[in-house]
Parts: structure tokens; sequence; C-alpha cells
């Protein structure tokens, strides 16, 4: 697979895989042995770019992401860039599938969250580490001063932000350099190329995540969709309702007609979208199947030229479309 460089010197590959729905928030997770499997498949298909986070787990071992990303790398980590994620736990009180995010970004809890996050991961250092939640209660120089110390210490090599907003972004890169931000981002959640200016000015990258509208934009839902209500996000999406369906059927037609005349998938055109409109765009689509995986690899061998990618702007500007889930709820701590 082809590379970008997210920063000024993070080398990737152009299409990273997220690694949530192996064991949280898209139904029951995957066997063990079989998800290991899985992510060592992507990386013989090139992907290098693995992400995770500290809180994508199950009730029964709330960290088990980091813990199978760590066993399906092991033998293979200086060929790999980790992701991993601080700062935020679940309000496990709420009854709701998608329960509301609690940010913590206190210097004491980045601490011991680095920490725990490295035994898990079975490494001495993560490629990139992310801010998951602004905390308002904690300055970005104070977040951004811890990062320069486990840099210093050699605990993190780059770190980011995820959701970032210009003032904030600002602030922390002024303390300790962002390489990227992880920003919801796809053909139905465009809000974010407001903050395009600001990255390209300070040479951030974007890790673009749910770039298929959550797994919409393939085209593989209709209106008889269903999701477990207990252990899938996607049971409360406004993206994936029967009434949805009607309002999106214009848009994937778009994709469908453009993936037929590019002999590809409506999947790819909407990650070669992205990758066609900036060179430090890395999207990180999730699935746990490996034809799903190298489908999405093959999207960076598609080429839009701009004039087709303008064309896909003007009608994303105008087309119908329904809601769209746009993040989880956070609460106070």
């Amino acid at each position: 697979m082809k590379t970008r460089v997210l920063g000024t010197d993070l080398t990737a590959s152009s299409i990273g895989l997220g690694c949530m729905g192996f064991s949280h928030a898209y139904g029951a997770p995957t066997e063990e042995r079989e998800a290991v499997r899985a992510i060592r498949s992507a990386f013989d298909l090139g992907y290098t770019l693995f992400d995770t986070a500290e809180v994508y787990g199950t009730q029964a071992d709330p960290h088990a992401n980091e813990r199978l990303v760590g066993e399906a790398l092991r033998g293979i980590r200086d060929q790999v860039q980790i992701v991993s994620k601080f700062g935020i736990h679940f309000d496990e009180a709420s009854p709701s599938v998608n329960k509301p995010l609690v940010p913590d970004a206190r210097p004491e809890t980045i601490r011991a969250s680095v920490e725990g996050s490295l035994k898990r991961l079975d490494t001495d250092h993560i490629d990139l580490y992310f801010q998951h939640r602004i905390d308002p209660t904690v300055e970005p120089e104070v977040v951004a001063g811890v990062m320069a110390d486990l840099i210093r210490e050699g605990k993190i090599t780059h770190w980011g932000v995820s959701e970032a907003n210009e003032d904030y972004l600002r602030r922390a890169h002024a303390v300790c350099p962002v390489t990227a931000v992880e920003n919801r981002y796809s053909m139905m959640a465009r809000h974010y190329e407001a903050l395009f200016p600001v990255l390209e000015e300070l040479h951030i990258g974007l890790v673009a995540f749910s770039p298929m509208a959550n797994g919409l934009l393939t085209g593989a839902y209709g209106k008889d969709a269903r999701f477990d209500p207990k252990l899938d996000y996607r049971s409360a999406m406004p993206q994936f309702t029967p009434q949805a369906a009607d309002q999106n059927r214009e848009l994937l037609q778009l994709l469908r007609d453009l993936a037929e005349q590019k002999h590809a998938t409506p999947a790819q055109i909407s990650l070669s979208w992205m990758l066609c409109r900036k060179p430090w765009i890395v999207p990180i689509p999730g699935t746990r199947k490996v034809e799903r995986m190298r489908e999405n690899a093959g999207a960076a061998e598609i080429v839009l030229s701009p004039e087709e990618v303008a064309a896909l702007d003007e009608k994303l500007d105008t087309i119908p479309m329904s809601a769209v889930f746009g993040g989880t709820r956070t609460v106070s701590r």
C-alpha cells in the first residue's frame, strides 16, 4: 500500500485499520484468535497504522481491544504504527447502548493511562497518542506539557487531539507540536472541513474515523437492517432508520454510479474521495472481515481527478441526506 506522512515525520499506510469493532460498539466481540488473525491479515495487505484506545472493550474486559492489538502485532512491532488514546471513560450508570463519555485529562490520569496502555499493548512506546476528547476543565497547555514529557521519556513519539477545535489545537500545538487530529469525517459529516486551513498552516494531519458514516456508504444496509440494541451503536444511529434509507437513496445511487465508472465499489469511492482531497488525510475504516480490508485497501489505488472531486463536493452540498450520527454525548466528571 502507498504511504502518507502525518505531521512532519510520521509515515504510515495511506489507509489505516480502526480496530475498535473487534471488541466494542459493533455487536458481539470477535473471538480473540479470529481477531488476531484478521489484524495480521491486514498487515499482510499493507496496513501499517492500527487504531485502538484504552476504553475499547467489553463489560467483562474494559481494555480488551488494546490487549488484542498488542497480541496481533507482536513480532512485527517495528514495522507498524500503533495509535491509542487517553482521556475518557464511560458513564457506566447510563442504560444507553452508547453510554455518555466522561472526559478526564488530568496529568495524573494521563500518566496512569499511558502506563496501562503500554503494558496492554506489550510495547515500549505508542507511535501516536490521542487525547480522546477535550476535557473542558484542563487547559490545553497542561495536556500538551504532559505530552512533551512523555515524548522526552520515549513513551510516545507523536501526539494528537480527537474531535479538535481550532482554539484548543493552536494552544496545544504552541506547547508541543501536534502531529494529527482524529476527527469524524465522511461524505455525510463534513463540518470539520472548516479546520482544514489550520491543519495545513500547522502541518497537522487528519486521521479520519467513521469515513463511511459507520458503514452506510458501503451501500450494504437497507430498510431491513437490524442491529443489536444492547451491543451495537448503530441501533441508535439516525442514518440507519427506515426513513433514512429513503432520504439517502440519491446519495447511494451517486456512489454506485461513480463506482461503476471506476470499476470500484461505493466504499472505495467514499475513501478515494477523501484521499484525493488532501494528501495528509488517512482514513481508518473499521471492519472485522478480511475481504473488506482488501476492498478498502484498494481505494488507495483509485484516482479521482481534481475536477471529479470538485463535482462530487458540489453534489454533496446539495444532495438530500438523512441526519448522521455525530458523536457520543459527553458529561462532566
